[in-house]
Protein backbone atom coordinates (compact mmCIF):
# COMPACT_ATOMS: atom_id res chain seq x y z
CA UNK A 1 0.00 0.00 0.00
CA UNK A 2 2.39 2.07 0.81
CA UNK A 3 4.33 1.76 -3.25
CA UNK A 4 0.56 2.19 -4.26
CA UNK A 5 0.45 5.95 -2.47
CA UNK A 6 4.00 6.73 -3.99
CA UNK A 7 2.92 5.92 -7.61
CA UNK A 8 -0.42 8.17 -6.69
CA UNK A 9 1.91 10.88 -5.67
CA UNK A 10 4.17 10.64 -8.36
CA UNK A 11 1.08 10.70 -10.90
CA UNK A 12 -0.58 13.97 -8.68
CA UNK A 13 2.96 15.84 -9.58
CA UNK A 14 2.58 15.44 -13.24
CA UNK A 15 -0.36 16.38 -13.12
CA UNK A 16 0.35 19.12 -10.93
CA UNK A 17 3.46 19.85 -13.38
CA UNK A 18 0.30 19.90 -16.16
CA UNK A 19 -1.63 22.35 -14.05
CA UNK A 20 1.16 24.78 -13.45
CA UNK A 21 1.45 25.46 -17.20
CA UNK A 22 -2.65 25.63 -17.50
CA UNK A 23 -3.05 28.21 -15.10
CA UNK A 24 -0.34 30.23 -16.26
CA UNK A 25 -1.13 29.83 -20.06
CA UNK A 26 -5.44 29.89 -19.96
CA UNK A 27 -5.57 33.56 -18.83
CA UNK A 28 -3.27 34.82 -21.56
CA UNK A 29 -5.21 32.89 -24.05
CA UNK A 30 -2.06 30.53 -24.92
CA UNK A 31 -3.19 27.11 -25.80
CA UNK A 32 -1.82 24.51 -23.67
CA UNK A 33 -1.04 22.75 -26.49
CA UNK A 34 1.44 25.13 -27.53
CA UNK A 35 4.71 23.45 -27.04
CA UNK A 36 6.91 23.06 -24.00
CA UNK A 37 7.13 25.27 -21.16
CA UNK A 38 9.29 29.08 -21.66
CA UNK A 39 10.94 31.06 -18.93
CA UNK A 40 8.83 33.99 -18.59
CA UNK A 41 11.74 36.40 -18.36
CA UNK A 42 14.04 34.74 -20.86
CA UNK A 43 11.33 33.42 -23.02
CA UNK A 44 14.02 30.06 -23.57
CA UNK A 45 12.43 27.00 -23.32
CA UNK A 46 12.43 24.50 -20.78
CA UNK A 47 13.83 21.66 -21.44
CA UNK A 48 12.78 18.38 -19.99
CA UNK A 49 14.92 17.78 -17.40
CA UNK A 50 14.42 21.30 -16.32
CA UNK A 51 10.58 19.97 -16.05
CA UNK A 52 10.63 17.48 -13.69
CA UNK A 53 7.84 18.17 -10.78
CA UNK A 54 9.56 19.45 -7.70
CA UNK A 55 12.73 18.18 -8.46
CA UNK A 56 14.28 20.03 -11.12
CA UNK A 57 13.39 22.99 -9.12
CA UNK A 58 15.68 22.39 -6.09
CA UNK A 59 18.04 20.93 -8.42
CA UNK A 60 17.81 24.31 -10.22
CA UNK A 61 18.67 26.12 -6.82
CA UNK A 62 15.03 27.90 -8.17
CA UNK A 63 16.38 29.61 -10.89
CA UNK A 64 16.08 29.18 -14.19
CA UNK A 65 19.27 27.74 -16.12
CA UNK A 66 19.56 30.25 -18.54
CA UNK A 67 18.70 33.58 -17.19
CA UNK A 68 19.27 33.17 -13.37
CA UNK A 69 16.33 34.42 -12.11
CA UNK A 70 14.40 33.26 -9.58
CA UNK A 71 11.55 30.72 -10.70
CA UNK A 72 8.26 31.51 -9.17
CA UNK A 73 7.15 29.14 -5.89
CA UNK A 74 4.04 28.68 -7.44
CA UNK A 75 5.24 25.68 -9.63
CA UNK A 76 6.29 23.91 -7.15
CA UNK A 77 3.59 24.54 -4.55
CA UNK A 78 0.80 23.60 -7.07
CA UNK A 79 2.73 19.86 -7.65
CA UNK A 80 3.03 19.18 -4.31
CA UNK A 81 -0.69 20.41 -3.18
CA UNK A 82 -2.29 18.25 -6.40
CA UNK A 83 0.30 15.51 -5.32
CA UNK A 84 -1.16 15.41 -2.10
CA UNK A 85 -4.57 15.47 -2.72
CA UNK A 86 -4.17 12.77 -5.58
CA UNK A 87 -2.88 10.47 -2.49
CA UNK A 88 -5.53 11.43 -0.18
CA UNK A 89 -7.95 10.88 -2.60
CA UNK A 90 -6.93 7.45 -3.72
CA UNK A 91 -7.45 6.10 -6.65
CA UNK A 92 -11.01 7.51 -8.11
CA UNK A 93 -10.99 8.78 -11.10
CA UNK A 94 -13.83 11.08 -11.47
CA UNK A 95 -13.29 12.73 -8.05
CA UNK A 96 -9.56 13.17 -8.96
CA UNK A 97 -10.20 15.08 -11.93
CA UNK A 98 -13.02 17.36 -10.52
CA UNK A 99 -10.62 18.07 -7.53
CA UNK A 100 -7.89 18.85 -10.40
CA UNK A 101 -10.60 21.48 -11.79
CA UNK A 102 -10.82 22.65 -8.41
CA UNK A 103 -7.15 23.42 -8.17
CA UNK A 104 -7.34 24.87 -11.61
CA UNK A 105 -10.46 27.58 -10.52
CA UNK A 106 -8.33 28.44 -7.20
CA UNK A 107 -4.63 28.85 -8.70
CA UNK A 108 -6.55 30.97 -12.19
CA UNK A 109 -8.85 33.04 -9.79
CA UNK A 110 -6.07 33.31 -7.03
CA UNK A 111 -3.65 34.77 -9.45
CA UNK A 112 -5.85 36.63 -12.20
CA UNK A 113 -9.31 37.32 -10.04
CA UNK A 114 -11.65 35.38 -12.47
CA UNK A 115 -13.19 31.76 -12.43
CA UNK A 116 -13.84 30.37 -16.10
CA UNK A 117 -17.01 29.60 -16.85
CA UNK A 118 -15.97 26.43 -19.10
CA UNK A 119 -13.86 24.50 -16.01
CA UNK A 120 -17.39 24.93 -13.36
CA UNK A 121 -19.48 23.62 -15.99
CA UNK A 122 -17.11 20.40 -16.80
CA UNK A 123 -17.56 20.41 -12.78
CA UNK A 124 -20.98 20.51 -12.21
CA UNK A 125 -21.63 17.36 -14.86
CA UNK A 126 -18.89 15.80 -13.35
CA UNK A 127 -20.55 16.28 -9.99
CA UNK A 128 -24.22 15.24 -11.64
CA UNK A 129 -22.26 12.16 -12.53
CA UNK A 130 -20.95 11.46 -9.00
CA UNK A 131 -23.91 11.77 -7.68
CA UNK A 132 -26.76 10.44 -9.89
CA UNK A 133 -28.34 8.61 -7.40
CA UNK A 134 -29.14 12.13 -6.10
CA UNK A 135 -28.77 14.56 -8.52
CA UNK A 136 -31.99 17.02 -7.64
CA UNK A 137 -30.76 17.76 -3.99
CA UNK A 138 -26.84 18.42 -5.58
CA UNK A 139 -28.26 20.74 -7.72
CA UNK A 140 -31.08 22.24 -5.20
CA UNK A 141 -28.26 23.03 -2.43
CA UNK A 142 -26.08 24.67 -5.73
CA UNK A 143 -28.56 26.79 -6.63
CA UNK A 144 -29.31 27.85 -3.03
CA UNK A 145 -25.85 28.80 -2.51
CA UNK A 146 -26.00 30.51 -6.06
CA UNK A 147 -28.78 32.53 -5.23
CA UNK A 148 -27.74 33.70 -1.80
CA UNK A 149 -24.39 34.98 -3.46
CA UNK A 150 -26.33 36.59 -6.36
CA UNK A 151 -27.85 38.76 -3.68
CA UNK A 152 -24.84 39.93 -2.68
CA UNK A 153 -23.62 40.42 -5.89
CA UNK A 154 -26.49 42.53 -6.51
CA UNK A 155 -26.51 44.60 -3.24
CA UNK A 156 -23.15 45.91 -3.14
CA UNK A 157 -22.90 45.91 -6.72
CA UNK A 158 -20.99 43.98 -7.98
CA UNK A 159 -18.16 45.07 -4.84
CA UNK A 160 -18.60 42.35 -2.54
CA UNK A 161 -18.93 39.12 -4.99
CA UNK A 162 -18.09 38.28 -8.24
CA UNK A 163 -20.69 36.58 -10.88
CA UNK A 164 -17.88 34.19 -10.94
CA UNK A 165 -18.03 33.60 -7.52
CA UNK A 166 -22.30 32.55 -8.22
CA UNK A 167 -21.63 30.48 -10.60
CA UNK A 168 -19.11 28.90 -9.02
CA UNK A 169 -21.81 28.48 -5.90
CA UNK A 170 -23.53 26.26 -8.19
CA UNK A 171 -20.42 23.71 -8.08
CA UNK A 172 -19.71 23.89 -4.56
CA UNK A 173 -23.30 23.48 -3.21
CA UNK A 174 -23.63 20.12 -5.51
CA UNK A 175 -20.18 18.94 -3.72
CA UNK A 176 -21.07 20.08 -0.23
CA UNK A 177 -24.58 18.89 -0.76
CA UNK A 178 -28.13 20.10 1.40
CA UNK A 179 -26.87 19.19 4.95
CA UNK A 180 -23.83 21.48 4.64
CA UNK A 181 -23.96 23.73 2.33
CA UNK A 182 -24.81 26.84 5.37
CA UNK A 183 -21.55 25.55 6.89
CA UNK A 184 -19.66 25.37 3.71
CA UNK A 185 -20.74 29.60 3.20
CA UNK A 186 -20.03 30.34 6.49
CA UNK A 187 -16.39 28.89 6.23
CA UNK A 188 -15.59 30.66 3.51
CA UNK A 189 -16.93 34.07 4.37
CA UNK A 190 -14.78 33.84 7.64
CA UNK A 191 -11.59 32.49 5.96
CA UNK A 192 -12.15 35.01 3.68
CA UNK A 193 -12.59 37.95 6.40
CA UNK A 194 -9.60 36.42 8.20
CA UNK A 195 -7.03 36.44 5.45
CA UNK A 196 -8.11 40.24 4.61
CA UNK A 197 -7.91 41.74 7.86
CA UNK A 198 -4.42 40.09 8.00
CA UNK A 199 -3.44 41.29 4.87
CA UNK A 200 -4.80 44.89 5.82
CA UNK A 201 -2.84 44.60 9.56
CA UNK A 202 0.17 43.90 7.53
CA UNK A 203 -0.23 46.69 4.99
CA UNK A 204 -0.42 44.42 2.26
CA UNK A 205 -3.65 45.31 0.76
CA UNK A 206 -5.93 48.40 1.65
CA UNK A 207 -9.84 48.96 3.10
CA UNK A 208 -11.19 49.58 -0.37
CA UNK A 209 -8.61 46.74 -1.98
CA UNK A 210 -10.58 43.49 -3.85
CA UNK A 211 -9.37 39.93 -3.09
CA UNK A 212 -10.38 37.13 -5.08
CA UNK A 213 -13.33 35.03 -3.05
CA UNK A 214 -13.01 32.09 -4.85
CA UNK A 215 -9.78 30.32 -3.31
CA UNK A 216 -11.88 30.61 0.06
CA UNK A 217 -14.80 29.13 -1.64
CA UNK A 218 -12.54 25.98 -3.24
CA UNK A 219 -10.82 26.16 -0.01
CA UNK A 220 -13.57 25.46 2.13
CA UNK A 221 -15.15 22.92 0.37
CA UNK A 222 -12.87 19.98 1.68
CA UNK A 223 -13.12 21.62 5.18
CA UNK A 224 -16.39 21.56 5.12
CA UNK A 225 -16.46 17.88 3.88
CA UNK A 226 -14.20 16.52 6.68
CA UNK A 227 -15.71 18.60 9.93
CA UNK A 228 -18.79 19.99 8.71
CA UNK A 229 -21.10 17.76 10.68
CA UNK A 230 -18.64 18.28 13.48
CA UNK A 231 -18.84 21.98 13.16
CA UNK A 232 -22.97 21.69 13.28
CA UNK A 233 -22.77 19.65 16.21
CA UNK A 234 -20.86 22.03 17.54
CA UNK A 235 -22.97 24.88 16.77
CA UNK A 236 -26.24 22.76 17.68
CA UNK A 237 -24.60 21.78 21.11
CA UNK A 238 -24.66 18.37 20.64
Amino acid sequence: MPLFRIFLFIIGLVFGSFITALTWRYPKGISIAKGRSICPNCRKQVSWRDNIPIVSYFLLGGKCRNCKVKISLRYPLIELAVGIGFVLIGFQILPLILFCLLEIIFVIDLENQMIPDSFIFVGILLSLIINYQSPFTGLLAGFVCAIFLLLIFLFTKGHGMGLGDVKFAVLGGMIVGLPLFPIWLFVAFLTGAMVGIILILGKKMGLKSKIAFGPFLVISIPITLLWGQKIIDIILLR
